[in-house]
């Protein structure tokens, strides 16, 4: 029996190398920034000093990226060109120990095979250099040519045989925007590297060579940052940290670097947040970045397309240690007391049978600074007195016309650590979160109040300008509209810089700074969620930060107030928008039970 492959039926066939080459790009080249990330990391392994990126056309129109490696010789160039062509691995054996930036099969032919290429490169001790074009994956001329030491790629007009990909790129702003964090995740990862990004001819960014991480980070987020350093068994973890007002409600703000690869991986950084304890609420995350370093031995770099998640041998260890070392040299502290949260606390916390983490440096030293931050401060004066003037119970202040409803009928007995508020009624004690009541009540009015395109802004004595990334600033332009109907009047001044004039009036206590960030947090996250939720949570968002802090003393007639309030929302649920409830109530007869009566 002939077993040979047979053309006969037509439906099994070997496809071309040209189609093989763009199916493959498909993972790799996703958009313009996925190019530059592989062509930095290209010039990093080639141990560049100097890299300079130039775009046009948001990158679809054209990309360059020259460095000053070590190049390449004619035979290299033209092989480089070829699938599954790599410098970087030679056997089986060095999956295991991958230590460079570049790998998965080289991307340089599926970038080929979606654009118009060209190659240039020369080697410090050659003559000339060796030019290699390509378009749409058909190779082209290879000729020598004059040029620097060192390897430039051009690609432009991206995509262009391959229309349908190209019609999912988003805005030129969009792109760009992309491009510019691809290029400061590089500059974190590599301190020393000289890195420059030029758009549309103008220079854009440009980072200058930093003798360290932390100097680098410093220069980067332009703010307080905490520095960590710390071991926890093959682990060290190396970070430097915003403090927690600074948080944010996404993740968009922490970078995390594994071995200098830079990884998006919730799991990292819930593991990041947990470290402060509950002075973050669930879902906000510090700004700030951390390296890990570990065995290349206990990581596989390439279960990722673009390389940009890894998988380690073992994550739980790994998360535990991330947590540890951090929560140690923060020295956090939770709201709910004063007492600096240590190395014992974090034990226990996590499991008493566990070490704590080796430290190294006078900055991780939480017993000399165990509260960097001083969040045990705004809880050492204890609980908010009433004015002996006032009697206790004053609740019943509400107009003489006004009908009290459920909550605007209970007698306010007094308020627990500037957090609680506790309240009598007919049939039994009520225990209400003063942030969360507060929340829910100006979420309501500002639900309402866009429902009706009549949010009230309240202007600003003197405009707060913010520094803000490349995507922050193309989604305050993008979505103009949508946030000036939230209430906020924003306007950019600077590539990276806008200045807030008036946030809404129901808010306008509210730090403008944080309270736009996390705006643009949820507006830009269009594709985890539909139009009208990003738009509801971002109101939520807003609430929360105009709202009545835990720590803030209340008078018996503005807790009457606050209930009053309640009784006005029409779908109170007895949740606060993010799902905390609001109010513990205790039944009389259970209390009467529990005491024998």
């Amino acid at each position: 029996m002939d077993d040979a492959p047979r053309e006969a039926s037509g439906r099994i066939r070997v496809l071309d190398d040209a189609l093989v080459d763009q199916i493959a790009a498909g993972e790799v080249v996703e958009r313009p920034a996925s190019i530059v990330k592989e062509l930095l990391e290209n010039a990093i392994d080639a141990e560049a000093t100097t890299i300079s990126v130039a775009i046009d056309g948001g990158g679809v129109g054209r990309i360059r990226v020259s460095d000053d490696g070590f190049g390449m010789t004619r035979g290299e160039a033209i092989l480089a060109l070829r699938r599954h062509a790599t410098s970087k691995i030679t056997s089986i054996e060095d999956l295991e120990t991958i230590g460079t930036m570049g790998f998965r099969g080289e991307a340089l032919p599926s970038i080929a095979s979606v654009s118009r290429f060209r190659l240039t490169t020369r080697q410090p001790d050659a003559v000339g250099a060796t030019e290699v074009t390509a378009s749409g994956g058909t190779p082209g001329e290879v000729r020598e040519v004059g040029g620097a030491p060192g390897t430039t790629v051009e690609v432009k007009d991206l995509f262009h045989n391959v229309p349908a990909r190209r019609k999912f790129l988003k805005s030129q702003a969009t792109e760009s925007a992309h491009i510019s964090d691809t290029c400061l995740r590089a500059a974190l990862a590599h301190p020393g590297l000289r890195l420059t990004l030029e758009r549309e001819g103008r220079r854009a960014r440009e980072y200058l060579p930093a003798k360290s991480r932390e100097a680098r980070a410093r220069a980067v987020f332009k703010e307080e940052l905490r520095a960590v350093t710390g071991r926890w068994e093959a682990l060290t973890v190396d970070a430097y940290l915003g403090p927690p007002e600074r948080a944010r409600s996404g993740s968009g703000g922490l970078y995390i670097f594994v071995n200098r690869r830079p990884v998006k991986d919730r799991a990292l950084a819930r593991a990041v947040a947990f470290a402060y304890g509950s002075v973050l609420p669930p879902g906000r995350y510090p700004t700030g970045v951390v390296y890990l370093d570990v065995d290349p031995r206990e990581i596989d770099v390439n279960v990722h397309p673009q390389k940009s998640e890894v998988r380690f041998a073992r994550g739980r260890t790994v998360l535990d240690g991330i947590t540890r070392t951090l929560a140690s040299g923060l020295g956090t502290t939770a709201f709910g007391g004063p007492a600096a949260r240590g190395p014992s606390y974090w034990n226990a916390r996590l499991g008493s049978s566990a070490k704590a983490p080796e430290t190294e440096g006078a900055s991780i030293d939480a017993s000399a600074e165990p509260d960097p931050w001083g969040l045990a401060l705004a809880l050492r004066d204890g609980p908010a007195p009433y004015p002996a003037s006032a009697p206790g119970a004053v609740a019943h202040t509400a107009p003489l016309l006004e009908e009290a409803g459920y909550f605007g009928s209970m007698r306010v007995l007094g308020q627990v650590r500037r957090m609680l508020i506790v309240c009598e009624s007919e049939d039994g004690l009520h225990i209400l979160d003063q942030h969360a009541a507060d929340e829910r009540i100006k979420y309501d009015g500002l639900r309402k109040t866009h429902g009706r395109n009549e949010v009230a802004s309240q202007r600003l004595l003197f405009p707060e300008r913010i520094e803000v990334s490349a995507a922050e600033a193309v989604l305050v332009e993008e979505r103009r509209d949508e946030i000036t109907r939230l209430g906020l009047d924003v306007a950019a001044v600077g590539e990276h810089t806008v200045a807030v004039h008036a946030v809404p009036q129901l808010v306008h206590k509210a730090p403008p700074a944080r309270l736009l960030r996390d705006v643009l947090d949820e507006l830009g996250r269009g594709g985890e969620r539909s139009f009208g939720d990003a738009i509801d949570t971002a109101l939520a968002t807003m609430a929360c930060h105009g709202a009545i802090r835990a720590g803030d003393p209340l008078t018996p007639e503005e807790c009457a107030a606050l209930l009053r309030e309640l009784d006005r929302i029409d779908d109170f649920a007895g949740h606060c928008p993010h799902g905390r409830p609001v109010v513990y109530s205790v039944p009389l007869r259970e209390i009467e039970r529990r005491l024998g009566r």
